[in-house]
């Protein structure tokens, strides 16, 4: 990596990081149901620096866990949100290996559908992850009981709440991309 591209990616990983800790704090649009909270766009910086690379992307990721630690959230809450080092990882290799797909000066083919398809493929890991997280402060309940907290609310909701953050990320990477630096820099 070459020195402008490193500090071109800590600078955007350092305003993805206010912006993914500011969220949690001041978001009117929060709904917390101990342990699922529900943050209007808590996800799209996240996302956003997947987009970029996966060094930014576990920045970001740390940043953002930050944000729900410092906003008050419970601990299941913020070690929901530390899990998502997991998915933006993997999401970040894989846009690595497929630079085309949120390139959207290339033609290519399916484009909404493959997208449609890896934002369902990155919100599964982001809601298994999270569901594996509160299994230790939740599992000793009914099975009824720790299926509708750990299975619905975390499981399903995650997932909802993720494919909701990344259809607002994509609105917002779509035209920010475009006047971004060069593609080859990002």
């Amino acid at each position: 990596m070459t020195k402008s591209k490193s500090i071109y990616h800590i600078t955007l990983a350092g305003v993805l990081c206010a912006i993914g800790i500011i969220i949690p704090i001041f978001s009117p649009i929060k709904i917390t149901l101990d342990p699922m909270s529900f943050t209007l766009a808590s996800h799209v910086a996240v996302f956003l620096a997947m987009f970029i690379s996966p060094a930014v992307g576990a920045a970001v990721a740390l940043g953002t866990t930050l944000g729900f630690f410092l906003g008050g959230f419970t601990l299941p809450v913020v070690l929901r949100a530390l899990s998502h080092i997991i998915f933006v990882s993997i999401g970040a290799v894989y846009l690595q290996k497929h630079p085309d797909l949120l390139d959207f000066k290339q033609t290519v083919s399916n484009r909404g559908l493959k997208i449609l398809l890896f934002g369902c493929w990155v919100s599964v890991i982001h809601a298994v992850c999270e569901a594996l997280i509160v299994i230790p402060f939740y599992g000793a309940l009914s099975m009824g009981e720790a299926i509708r907290l750990i299975v619905l609310l975390v499981g399903v909701g995650s997932f909802v709440h993720s494919m909701v953050d990344f259809a607002i990320s994509l609105l917002i990477w779509k035209p920010v991309s475009g006047t971004m630096r060069k593609a080859k820099l990002v």
